[in-house]
Parts: structure tokens; C-alpha cells; sequence
């Protein structure tokens, strides 16, 4: 696939997960041997199930969530994207009770595609802003 295309997959997945319909497409996304490493999780995450639970753990915190894409750049099999998250923290997420707080927050990404599916990512949010925002963690004075 081109640069171009696999650029495009990315922006049909990340409009999918705006839409609150990211985990009934997960499949038209995903391969089946998919690997997500992000140091927030104890473990990477593993394949099609492992991605719809944690993409279901995101959307049933945040139901509202819509995200915008800063910036995509691609060269050869990865496509490394900059998008802004925000959403009402509506529902549990990560064992805290909802606040019904809004957040905002940066997340970077690094997905390698093959045969037109993401089939590893490396991935960065900024969790302690997330966490400040919620009120779990005070923020620096």
C-alpha cells in the first residue's frame, strides 16, 4: 500500500472511534494478530478481542469522545499520527467512577500497516494530564 492509503486507514479509524462506532468496525481495521504496546497497559494488548476491550474501556468512559488529527506522517509500512482527544468522562474508566469532567488530551501513535490493517502500534497519551483533569491527581502548583 502507499503512503498515501495507509494514511487514509488512519483517518477512517480515527473518524470510526468520533463516530462512538469503533468497536463494531474493529475487524475493518485490525489484523488478527494485532499488538498495541502503550506503557499505561500492564500488558501489550493482543489481537481483535484484546483491541475491542480496550477500545470498548475507552468509549464506556468517555461516550462522548471525538477526536481531531493534528498531524499524520507516513513513510514506507508506519504512519506516526498527533490527534487531540476530548470527551465527558461519563463512565468508569481504568477503576474511576465517572466525575463528569470534560478532558482534553494529547495522544501519539505509531502504527505499522500491512495488507491494509494495522498490525502494531506504539502508543503515548498523556495520561497524567487525563488524570489531573479528572481530579485524581492534583496538578502542579
Amino acid at each position: 500500500m502507499s503512503t498515501e492509503a495507509n494514511k487514509e486507514l488512519l483517518r477512517r479509524w480515527w473518524d470510526a472511534l468520533s463516530q462512538g462506532n469503533a468497536v463494531e468496525v474493529v475487524d475493518d481495521f485490525y489484523a488478527a494478530d494485532y499488538v498495541l504496546h502503550d506503557p499505561s497497559q500492564p500488558e501489550p494488548v493482543h489481537g481483535l478481542e484484546g483491541v475491542r476491550a480496550f477500545i470498548g474501556a475507552i468509549t464506556t468512559g468517555f461516550p462522548d469522545m471525538k477526536t481531531t488529527i493534528e498531524e499524520l506522517l507516513a513513510e514506507g509500512d508506519k504512519v506516526i499520527q498527533r490527534v487531540t482527544a476530548r470527551g465527558t468522562h461519563q463512565g468508569e474508566f481504568q477503576g474511576i467512577p465517572a466525575t463528569g469532567k470534560p478532558v482534553e488530551i494529547c495522544v501519539m501513535v505509531i502504527s505499522r500497516i500491512a495488507n491494509n490493517k494495522i498490525v502494531e502500534e506504539w502508543q503515548l497519551a498523556d495520561t497524567l494530564s487525563m488524570l489531573q483533569q479528572l481530579g485524581v491527581i492534583p496538578p502542579p502548583e
